[in-house]
């Protein structure tokens, strides 16, 4: 694992930024894995004020997204395809019908999660994935539980995650019960996984992550087990690495 050290969110950003566009510049039609929440907002900016100044273009690219909220469709606020939308895919010359993200309007759920890893498939899996992460160790919306699940799976959302993405809605009864997510499984699939962590209270889990037990009950530690991670965060999401000794 590699680990990029960043002195605070804006630098943290850029250089995500900078590691996506390589990956594009590299293979001009890769295939990128994406995430959303307010991490990767600053390196979604950053992209697009690349492109815009003709340093690299996204028009053989093809995305696929972590996850999409159950209940949601494309043009609601909230939607992850409407995040994508107006933090990256409307400013930059990607071609939207190579962007996918799962429908979250889907009549049978269980299909359209069978239907999205077969998508995945096809494409030869992500060249780089992109991964926030949650305060309870998930990646996409994998919870903490008993089991990893590999497939790209419905998934009830924990309490903290739900009190966590509160703040995106009017009020907290809003804020949908479930998701559609991608699997463990399809997760490490990527042949690259790139991991942005921001702040103090990313801190711990991060440690648990990288320096802990691989275990389901901390979602994010089945990465200790992946060829080519790429761990960049700002100084206080990696207070637990130094703590732990595997930072200066």
């Amino acid at each position: 694992m590699r680990i990029y050290q960043e002195a605070d969110y804006d630098a943290m950003s850029r250089r995500t930024a900078a590691i996506i566009a390589a990956e594009v510049i590299r293979k001009p039609d890769c295939v990128l894995g994406l995430a959303t929440g307010s991490t990767p907002v600053g390196a979604y900016r950053q992209l697009a004020a690349w492109e815009r100044g003709g340093l690299l273009s996204f028009g053989d690219v093809t995305t696929v997204n972590l996850d999409e909220y159950r209940g949601l469709g494309p043009d609601h606020e909230q939607s992850y395809r409407y995040f994508m939308r107006t933090n990256l895919f409307d400013q930059v010359d990607i071609r939207l019908e190579r962007t996918h993200v799962p429908d979250g309007l889907a009549a049978d759920p269980e299909a359209e999660c069978r239907r999205y890893d077969a998508l995945v498939e096809s494409l030869g899996g992500t060249d780089l994935q992109l991964l926030g992460m949650g305060h309870n160790g998930h990646i996409g919306f994998n919870e903490p539980g008993p089991a990893f699940v590999r497939e790209t799976h419905v998934v009830d959302l924990a309490k903290s995650t739900i009190e966590a993405n509160a703040r995106f809605f009017a009020h907290r009864d809003e804020v949908p019960r479930q998701a559609i997510t991608m699997g463990i499984g399809t997760i490490m699939s990527a042949k690259r996984v790139l991991v942005a962590v921001s702040g103090a209270d990313k801190a711990e889990a991060v440690r648990k992550a990288f320096c802990g037990p691989i275990t389901p009950e901390m979602p994010a530690s089945i990465l200790q087990l992946h060829r080519d991670v790429v761990l960049v965060g700002d100084v206080a999401a990696l207070s637990g690495l130094r703590e732990a000794g595997v930072l200066q």
